[in-house]
């Protein structure tokens, strides 16, 4: 047996099941709940002891356009502009049918996960955006393990469909002689165990703690740190390969620009600290790029300093307004200052009039709404105030672009370029949507909008081979009956 989520809870491990997906991170999660909601027994397999995967890192929000909660907050976006200014942040070498599948259904993916109760209801702004499309929880926490937690909730109403164990991971994807998904080997805990199924979605991450893969794919990178989890070391991507899967710009890995890494591992700072008035400043002072561009760029910029890293500066305004800095704060990665000069060790620092300067000119900026100096347009809201707070940052090795190759119904595609029966691939394990770099806020929306993908391409497949799909409604979620007329015993409108 192998020990299931939260609540602690013993399953067995059965021979066979309508689908597997591997990994319990965003992706695999979001999938396993909507299939289940057709009707499918799912397994879910994750290698590590933990649940979440990288997606519980996740600290700014989920990109959408054209939702209910953007006009709540008075925005008016437009999923046209979603699409190109993710098309133009991604070198415009993002897959055209995968893109605009994933910006049509971002509001779909808003919709469903509030109908689950999971409520991203305040929004912010990332690099590379015109508009707040960053939708993120009311309280203005980190998105990610806001998510994992909630989809885990979610998954265990599910309880009769989805089976969810850790420390399992998934050795083999079984064929038969024409290709056809016919099952998987697991390792668990009791030993190698031969599961029955039809249809295998691989949701188990990138390879962006492989040092092996980066080495082989971007062999200038191999010295970098990585915000990545341990468990982010391109399994799904070995096991698509043995199955004749096709791999896609593999050589497109993004560079984080704003990563904590003075301590004992790395601790990614979230673009929503920018995207809610901080601004990078080298070490004399001086700002040196428009802080909400792509991060391509912001982390090209920061990698040409002579220092190669940089500080984020911000007032109290954004301290208040990005409470993912409450746990940055909490583990002493921020430095807090009444003045200015204090971040740079006091008046006595030759730089300190220097940035005192440069926080004069950014204000100047906000109360005009111009930044003539780098053209910044975003995240312009609040003016830098006392006290003053700054991180020391530097950029690290964060997102791989590039994977397995699917189309935009998560099907993987083989060297031949047809499609793999019974085989999906959704979040970083898949590659072509993001271009040569993912906007930020983009990763959770893939998450959600191709987890669900997955899963109800995973029940259409069942149902074309003859399973007879009842959806499942959870007795919160039925609707209640017409109140009867106590007299007529006819019903109310």
């Amino acid at each position: 047996m192998a020990f299931h989520y939260e609540p602690k809870w013993f399953v067995e491990l059965e021979e066979s099941y309508d689908a597997v997906v591997v990994g319990a991170g965003g992706a695999g999660l979001t999938a396993a709940i909507q299939a289940a909601e057709m009707g499918l027994h799912v397994a879910v397999f994750e290698k590590q002891d933990e649940l979440g995967g990288n997606t519980k890192k996740a600290s700014s929000g989920m990109n959408a356009a054209e939702t209910h909660v953007q006009l709540k907050h008075g925005v008016i976006d437009s999923a046209d502009d979603f699409y190109k200014e993710t098309l133009k942040g991604g070198g415009y070498m993002n897959d055209r049918d995968m893109l605009r599948f994933f910006v049509n259904h971002t509001p779909l993916a808003i919709d469903w996960l509030a109908d689950h109760k999971i409520d991203l209801s305040d929004l912010t702004i990332t690099g590379g955006m015109s508009k707040p499309r960053a939708h993120r929880p009311a309280d203005m926490s980190a998105v990610g393990g806001y998510l994992v937690s909630h989809l885990l909730e979610t998954a265990a109403k599910y309880a009769d469909n989805i089976s969810i164990f850790n420390n399992c991971q998934v050795k083999k994807i079984e064929q038969d002689e024409d290709g056809n998904v016919t099952g998987v080997l697991v390792g668990t805990e009791g030993g190698p165990r031969e599961v029955a199924t039809k249809a295998v979605l691989l949701a188990s991450g990138g390879f962006g703690h492989n040092k092996d893969m980066i080495k082989k794919y971007r062999p200038d990178l191999v010295d970098y740190e990585t915000t990545n989890g341990p468990g982010s070391t391109g399994d799904g991507i070995k096991l698509a390969t043995e199955c004749g899967a096709q791999l896609t710009q593999m050589d497109l890995i993004q560079i984080h620009p704003t990563v904590y890494q003075d301590g004992d591992h790395p601790y990614l700072i979230g673009e929503a600290v920018r995207g809610e008035g901080a601004i990078l400043c080298d070490f004399r002072g001086h700002r040196f790029v428009n802080e909400l561009t792509t991060r391509k760029i912001v982390s090209n910029a920061i990698t040409a300093l002579p220092e190669h890293s940089a500080f984020l500066i911000f007032g109290q305004g954004t301290r208040d307004h990005a409470k993912s800095l409450d746990f940055y704060e909490s583990i002493g990665l921020v430095k807090k200052s009444d003045d200015l000069a204090g971040l740079l060790g006091g008046q006595n620092n030759e730089h300190a009039k220097t940035l005192e300067e440069t926080v004069e000119k950014w204000n100047m900026a906000v109360k005009a709404g111009k930044d003539e100096q780098f053209g910044r347009t975003t995240g312009m809201q609040r003016p830098i105030e006392g006290p003053f707070y700054a991180i020391h940052i530097a950029p690290a090795i964060h997102y791989t672009m590039g994977g397995v190759h699917v189309n935009s119904k998560t099907q993987v595609i083989d060297e031949n370029g047809n499609v793999i029966k019974g085989l999906y691939a959704a979040g970083e394990v898949a590659g072509g949507l993001h271009g040569n770099n993912r906007i930020g806020g983009n990763s959770i929306a893939e998450t959600v909008v191709n987890g669900r993908e997955a899963g109800l391409e995973m029940a259409a497949q069942l149902e074309a081979a003859g399973m007879k799909l009842e959806p499942v409604v959870l007795e919160d979620e039925k609707e209640e009956e017409p109140a009867a007329d106590a007299t007529s015993g006819a019903t109310q409108a």
